[in-house]
């Protein structure tokens, strides 16, 4: 089947074609501001939580989420790190390097753009919500353990990457806390909580880095800051560079660039769909998901980290009064500028202030009224939650991610196996008009001879009710000249299914004739497919159960139905 080529139309051509008036531009340059105001801080923070310096996150801000806007397909996303990628880059840095994590990176984008022409995006839409739940409230309690040395000012040599010994090495040198630094902090975190609070158009996280800055210049405490730990912020972009580049390493790192495409991919799309709802736009996500591949391949290439739509900027963006993706590109400009104007000023922020800032996207990243929302839900559910989460946590990203998949798979499989049954006749119903318990049953087997048997199907065949299918014969006393197998409620068969079907034909096409009743055009095509057409030419086909009936009561000589 083709595929329609204006799928894969950048918004930015798609608004351009419509009309991009002066208007249009002021609005966009002032939602690129405010965005850029907000990005500044959480790109910082990101990446000092990620192992690597600042200024790799405002590289990833600037490079990729340029290319994001200008290539995306949602009008609005605003592109960068994200917290979802901390814990996957820190592992990566730790295991192979930061030359392991631009590899990992380059080949992430380089999945992307694959996923995205071939459609793949849509599958994302299958990872069902206790596995994108429980993952994201496991990063969030990571990021938010990885920053409690830097927000009490702890004199730890090296914080282990696992959560248990990180919280181990956290205890250990719980006697080397800073006041000086936990009051900043603490300010910082106040700070924060009370402008979103009773100031919410104020940017928090600039406001608290600005602050924290001012009081580390004028009072110069005894603190730790971006100058004293990194050296500073370069005042501009470093020039593209595969130097990374390594086949052995690519072979190393193939795992940590599955988990990176994957975890892009998916919060880009739902980015984008969260813009969609608050808009009432259509994103287009077969060219967004390329245009996310675009982009890490070169925040690769620039040296910097993987990237991908961010909720929280692209919904600033929007409440900014943003109009086109000319706003996320502006975004990108305006910190370039900030790099290139105020990096001597950088220095002066403080790491207590950065940890401040990362608590709270850690704690409005685990949604924990989501959280809780999922384990009042069924047992399933709750233990796909509670495996994805544990596992993030306590082993790796990857690992659960697959066994969160997996049992979510195995619950969606259950429960469709007990949602499909088979009956045999029929029961008792109510007649129509009648009230309360009056109830009278039909005739015994829908009023036909003894000697025909109704075997009713309900729900999909497949291999988890293939079983329901290898029984449906129990129930029918004794041999019968004729079988109606009713498949009008049956939406779809599996080869599985198929094969189940094809032992109940032989079994009871031995006794006798058998109907196949309602099946759709669909169910029949399966059946031909898997099972063969010599032996469903043996079975006669009606349209409904009147039909059935009839061929049930006829002579024997009747003509079968032919099988197109």
């Amino acid at each position: 089947m083709r595929r329609d080529w204006r799928l894969f139309v950048p918004k930015t051509a798609t608004v351009l074609r419509q009309g991009y008036r002066a208007a249009d531009f002021r609005a966009d340059l002032i939602a690129g501001l405010t965005v850029s105001i907000v990005a500044l801080p959480l790109s910082m923070a990101l990446a000092i939580a990620s192992g690597t310096t600042p200024d790799r996150g405002l590289v990833t801000a600037v490079v990729a989420g340029f290319l994001i806007s200008l290539l995306g397909g949602s009008r609005f996303q605003i592109g960068g790190p994200t917290g979802a990628f901390v814990v996957v880059v820190y592992g990566v840095i730790a295991n192979h390097g930061y030359d392991g994590l631009l590899m990992a990176t380059l080949m992430a984008g380089a999945i992307l753009i694959l996923a995205g022409l071939s459609g793949l995006g849509t599958f994302i839409k299958y990872i069902p919500d206790p596995v994108t739940t429980g993952f994201t409230a496991g990063i969030a309690v990571i990021i938010f353990t990885s920053q409690v040395k830097d927000f009490l000012g702890l004199t730890v040599d090296k914080v282990p990457a696992d959560f248990l010994p990180k919280l181990a090495a956290l205890w250990d040198g719980r006697a080397s806390v800073a006041p000086p630094t936990v009051i900043l902090a603490t300010a910082c975190l106040a700070l924060i909580l009370v402008l979103r609070r009773w100031a919410p158009k104020v940017p928090g996280f600039l406001a608290a880095t600005i602050a924290g800055a001012v009081f580390v210049a004028l009072v110069h405490p005894p603190i730790e800051t971006i100058g004293s730990r990194f050296g500073g912020v370069p005042s501009s972009l470093p020039l593209p560079s595969l130097a990374f580049w390594s086949l052995a390493k690519a072979r190393a790192v193939a795992p940590s660039a599955f988990t990176i495409a994957l975890l892009a991919g998916v919060e880009s799309l739902l980015s984008a769909v969260v813009a969609d709802q608050m808009t009432g736009r259509r994103h287009r996500s077969g060219v967004e998901l390329v245009a996310q591949g675009v982009a890490n391949i070169a925040s690769a290439l620039f040296g910097g980290l993987p990237a991908t739509g961010a909720i929280a900027r692209t919904a600033t963006n929007i409440r900014a009064g943003a109009r086109s993706p000319v706003a996320g590109m502006a975004h990108a400009v305006f910190l370039l500028l900030f790099m290139v104007l105020a990096a001597r000023l950088m220095r002066f922020v403080p790491l207590a202030a950065l940890a401040a800032i990362l608590m709270v996207v850690a704690f409005n990243m685990a949604e924990l009224h989501r959280f809780s929302a999922l384990l009042r839900a069924s047992n399933g559910e709750r233990a796909v939650l509670l495996a994805t989460f544990a596992l993030t946590v306590l082993v790796d990203l990857t690992l659960a991610i697959e066994v969160g998949m997996v049992l979510a798979a195995f619950v969606f499989m259950h429960r469709m196996a007990r949602l499909a049954e088979v009956r045999h006749g029929e029961g008792p119903i109510a007649l129509n008009g009648m009230e309360g318990d009056e109830r009278e049953p039909y005739a015994p087997n829908f009023g036909l001879p003894d000697d025909v048997a109704v075997i009713t199907f309900r729900g999909a065949l497949f291999f988890g009710s293939a079983s329901l299918v290898k029984d449906a014969l129990e129930d029918v006393a004794g041999r019968k000249r004729c079988y109606i197998l009713r498949l009008e409620q049956t939406p779809m068969i599996d080869p599985t299914g198929a094969f189940a079907l094809a032992d109940l034909l032989r079994r009871t096409l031995a006794d006798g004739e058998v109907i196949l009743c309602g099946a759709s055009r669909q169910i029949l095509r399966d059946l031909l497919r898997t099972i063969g057409a010599p032996l469903l030419r043996r079975t006669r086909l009606a349209v409904d159960f009147d039909e059935a009936k009839r061929l049930a009561t006829a002579d024997q000589g009747q003509p079968t139905p032919a099988w197109r």
